[in-house]
């Protein structure tokens, strides 16, 4: 009886158990009206391990990822919501066939099956009647498994909608045409990241992404984008299994990086960051792709806080309703393990032993695109049947060319989003969050990024509690310049440089330019380190100046002196001191005197052309005039007195001719020609002298000297000579003896201009046209003082010298002496 009893006893249990444990239908395979595939790495194949022959893999034998095998529930969510509508799909049923894609490349006999019928590909075959029982494909995650298995969907135009793919190549539609995604474009990920560096300012960046399509083309999309801006990539590392973490954190510290951007999805995200962990890698920043920023694991490692600050980027934490009720309802079955329902090797999941807080706490990221594509695939499913009023049209052949072309044109709200396509394909729907790993190991989010319609970006600084436990840290390669100082890169990149100090007449701007000293415009200046110029200070001697005022007075002065002497010599013409001055030719030289003290009046004012052409022309053609009658005069005086017996033919040819009036005609015609050439090439124009002085224009005249050298040469040429006659008579008799007046004039004359070009050399400012024409002036008071006034005080003051018995007299006491 005890042993019918105890049979009893076990056959009651074994009948209680066998009523708790159901045999279920597997995870990875749906019966339903239309099958979507579903393409998801539940588990990783991190191993290297070379093979000579083929091998088959097993996939749970991997390392489990439970965030995707959330991902995994979260299709199979989906499908069960779906069915359940009565609006979406109604009437119709959605059925799936899933495969954990743990691999890039041995999984090829799972998506032969979705692409078969009845298990046999024919690939020569009619499309229409050897079409895939597959709608739509749901996955997979990475660029690269997608890269793996795109082209056989593409083929017959089967829509592939990924969740997790982010590369820049699928922008090719020539290749991939059928292809679409929920996940971000890497270039909107991109570009959030280099928003969050421009923002804290950061310049000295290293880049570090995993060693595949995504994370190669993460690294390119960066470069493009930061060619004109300030961020300079100082290092570079594609990560891998074999990477060794310690010879990278040894390179950017030898280069002291504090920004370290880690593009990877979240497992060689962890290895790195248990790496620095680790080796004690401290100070830095680690900017986070979407991929492993919502990690809940890493965040909560010890010795965390030691490594730096995190901040990332992520998808905005979505909560789906229905998917925690849909999960604990699934795990409170106690399933029976039944392995013959596993039809392949990538079809296994030993996850029994996961309870529903596990997979809910996990991280959520890339939930909604899984959540989103489902849903778009079965709206285009939806308009492809034609459904309305409650019922789906059942008369329709649908193929996945159609669920495609209406996938396009999507467009329909989820979850107070509105879901739509670009022509690339790309979601426009969703922002993205920027977070940051807190004390508390939780993904605190701190600011928001909008692409559509219109790119918005904010960040909350002060939610950020940096590892300086102060103000954002910096990361420069050079310290900056301080104010004034250019850049002077050097190396390849443009964060490393020397500061110099700009030099004076020059600025930098910062703004516009650091690495170039600026030159200030003619009309600014500036001294040494200067961040602007300042305008210069326009000078020159105006008509009401006090200087200018006395010598135009005195200009003045010397024509009202050259009129009076020109009526006192008319009025005594005929006597012997009119006679011995030169007679005619003094009314000449007073003329030209006149003429000459035109000049005077143009070194004042605004200078102008014709300014600058009047303060030298009369002055150089008129005075060549008086130096000529001088000559003329000298070598008359002399010629009588002591050659004119000697050569009495030469005397009679000179009257004859008229010699003197030859010799002052060829000198001004010669004059006049001189001038006219030289200011026909090079005619003097006012010239902004701003060498003189850093903060001043000095308005001047630029006078070419190449074409003012023959005026002046023969102005000097005369000079010369009339003092060799000049001198040549100084013994003649006292009352003829105009000799040594000119002697004297001259000898004033030459001081004068030595005096003025000394004082040139040393001075530079505007009252050198004050002293210029001062020289001019005193040029004609020389002659006019000490060669005509001594005439007039004679006619004037001591008349009885003025005849001719008197000069006669001093005539025979000198042929006496003789």
């Amino acid at each position: 009886m005890k042993h019918l009893f105890a049979s009893l006893l076990l056959l009651g249990a074994f009948l209680h158990a066998l009523a708790q444990c159901t045999v279920p239908a597997s995870e990875f395979q749906l019966e339903g009206d239309y099958l979507l595939a579903g393409l998801f790495d539940i588990h990783h194949d991190s191993s290297t391990v070379k093979q000579d022959r083929p091998e088959a893999i097993d996939c749970s034998s991997k390392e489990f990822i439970l965030s995707s095998y959330r991902r995994f529930q979260l299709m199979r969510f989906a499908v069960e919501e779906i069915n359940n509508s009565t609006k979406l799909l109604p009437n119709v049923s959605l059925g799936y066939e899933i495969f954990d894609h743990c691999s890039d490349i041995h999984n090829f006999p799972g998506i032969f099956k979705l692409l078969s019928v009845d298990g046999l590909i024919q690939p020569w075959g009619d499309p229409h009647k050897n079409l895939s029982k597959v709608m739509a494909v749901v996955g997979p995650y990475t660029s690269t498994q997608a890269l793996n298995v795109a082209p056989l969907f593409m083929m017959d135009l089967i829509p592939m909608v990924s969740y997790g793919a982010s590369s820049s190549i699928f922008l090719r539609k020539d290749i991939f045409p059928s292809f679409l995604r929920t996940a971000p474009h890497n270039k909107d990920v991109i570009e959030m990241i280099v928003n969050i560096v421009q923002h804290f300012k950061w310049h000295w960046v290293a880049f570090l992404n995993i060693d595949d399509d995504y994370g190669n083309d993460g690294r390119d999309l960066f470069i493009k984008r930061i060619k004109d801006t300030d961020i300079c990539l100082a290092y570079t590392k594609g990560l891998n299994q074999d990477t060794v973490h310690s010879k990278i954190f040894k390179q950017i510290e030898a280069q002291r990086i504090d920004i370290i951007i880690v593009v990877a999805p979240e497992w060689t995200a962890e290895a790195l960051i248990e790496s620095a962990i680790q080796l004690n890698v401290t100070k830095k920043v680690w900017i986070a792709v979407d991929a492993w920023s919502l990690n809940k694991e890493l965040p909560k490692k010890k010795g965390i806080q030691n490594i730096g600050t995190v901040i990332g980027v992520s998808e905005p934490k979505v909560t789906i309703p229905g998917f925690s009720d849909f999960i604990y309802s699934f795990k409170s079955l106690n399933y029976c393990e039944n392995a013959e329902q596993n039809i392949l090797c990538n079809q296994v999941c030993n996850c029994s032993s996961l309870s529903a807080e596990e997979i809910l706490a996990v991280d959520p990221s890339f939930n909604f695109p899984v959540y989103s594509a489902v849903h778009a695939i079965a709206h285009a499913l939806h308009n492809a049947l034609q459904c309305e009023s409650g019922r789906c049209k059942g008369n329709i052949t649908v193929y996945p060319h159609m669920v495609l072309a209406e996938l396009k044109k999507s467009n329909f709200t989820l979850l107070n989003q509105s879901v739509t396509f670009d022509e690339n394909g790309d979601g426009n729907f969703g922002s993205y969050s920027i977070v940051f790993w807190n004390q508390s190991g939780d993904a605190e989010e701190i600011g928001i990024c909008h692409f559509h319609p219109k790119f918005n970006f904010f960040i909350n600084d002060t939610k950020i509690q940096w590892y300086t436990k102060k103000e954002a840290p910096t990361s420069l390669c050079s310290p900056e310049c301080d104010k004034g100082f250019a850049e002077r890169l050097h190396g390849i990149h443009q964060c490393c440089f020397d500061c110099e100090i700009c030099p004076k007449e020059t600025y930098i701007n910062q703004t516009e330019d650091p690495y170039k000293c600026i030159n200030c415009k003619e009309t600014e200046w500036s001294a040494a380190g200067s961040t602007s110029c300042t305008l210069r200070v326009v000078e020159y001697v105006p008509f009401t100046d006090s200087g200018a005022i006395l010598i135009m007075v005195g200009a003045w002065a010397l024509v009202g002196l050259t009129l009076a002497m020109s009526v006192l010599f008319a009025i005594n013409y005929n006597t012997p001191v009119v006679r011995s001055a030169g007679g005619p030719m003094c009314f000449l030289i007073l003329g030209c005197h006149s003429l000459c003290s035109l000049s005077v009046f143009f070194y004042f004012g605004k200078p102008t052309t014709s300014f600058c052409i009047l303060r030298f022309l009369p002055f150089l053609l008129f005075y060549t005039v008086c130096l000529a009658c001088f000559v003329v005069r000298s070598f008359q005086i002399v010629y009588i007195f002591k050659f004119a017996a000697k050569f009495p033919k030469l005397h009679s040819l000179w009257m004859k001719y008229h010699g003197q009036w030859l010799v002052i005609t060829v000198a001004f015609v010669t004059q006049a020609l001189l001038l006219l050439f030289g200011y026909t090439f090079a005619p003097p124009k006012p010239y902004n002298e701003t060498r003189w002085y850093p903060d001043k224009i000095i308005l001047v005249c630029d006078i070419n000297l190449k074409a003012l050298s023959g005026p002046v040469v023969l102005l000097v040429s005369l000079c010369f000579l009339c003092f060799i006659f000049s001198y040549m008579g100084k013994y003649l008799p006292k009352n003829y003896n105009e000799a040594k007046a000119i002697t004297f004039c001259l000898l004033l004359l030459i001081l004068t201009w030595i005096i003025f070009v000394t004082v040139e050399l040393l001075y530079h400012g505007k009252y050198i046209q004050t002293l210029n024409a001062l020289a001019v002036l005193f040029s004609l008071y020389c002659f006019l003082l000490w060669y005509f006034l001594p005439k007039c005080y004679i006619i004037l003051f001591q008349s009885y010298k003025n005849t001719q018995e008197y000069f006669q007299g001093l005539l025979l006491n000198y042929n006496t002496r003789q």
